[in-house]
């Protein structure tokens, strides 16, 4: 397990998958807003649920983030579109309600960005996110990711076109210390 201040990422769990999917996935308007795409209902237990890991996806690497105290399911993170040639990937998180506000997703996107350029050797992360997800953007700030750019419109989200905020962190510019 990696390990921040208050939260660890872990390996997913056959149990992880029902309650991410009944509180992240389930939620129309929260899997709406984080999936890029439309949401569309999907069977428990069916091996295209989001929170199936694909032990051989070389490309995606998911965790599920718990509370070192306890070691209670809080969220899931991941990074995504990993490009082993460019050395970059994506940041994905998402919280289950009664984590949010807590501080844990600073904690897990410090957690990421050590597995990203410490384990991988990754030299850029980047971080797509709506421009009112207040707490991703405050997240990714607080860990250095710097504002790149808006996408204006970009995104198709219960019938209505939102902006989306590039935030973008390098090696070089990483601060370790904010690990926790």
């Amino acid at each position: 397990m990696l390990r921040g201040s208050k939260i660890g990422l872990r390996a997913r769990h056959e149990d992880d998958v029902p309650i991410l999917q009944a509180e992240l996935h389930d939620d129309v308007v929260n899997a709406s807003r984080a999936e890029g795409g439309p949401w569309r209902p999907i069977t428990h237990g069916s091996k295209d649920a989001p929170f199936v890991v694909d032990d051989k996806e070389q490309k995606h690497v998911s965790f599920s983030v718990v509370e070192l105290d306890g070691g209670t399911l809080i969220g899931s993170a991941n990074l995504w579109g990993i490009d082993n040639h460019n050395r970059f990937a994506h940041i994905g998180l998402g919280l289950l309600p009664p984590a949010r506000g807590k501080g844990y997703g600073t904690d897990a996107v410090a957690v990421l960005c050590h597995y990203g350029f410490v384990v991988r050797g990754l030299h850029r992360l980047q971080i797509e996110t709506l421009s009112d997800n207040a707490a991703m953007l405050r997240s990714a700030e607080r860990n250095g990711f710097v504002r790149e750019g808006v996408l204006r419109s970009s995104a198709w989200v219960m019938g209505e076109f939102l902006d989306e905020v590039l935030l973008g962190l390098l090696v070089k510019d990483w601060k370790p210390d904010s690990e926790g």
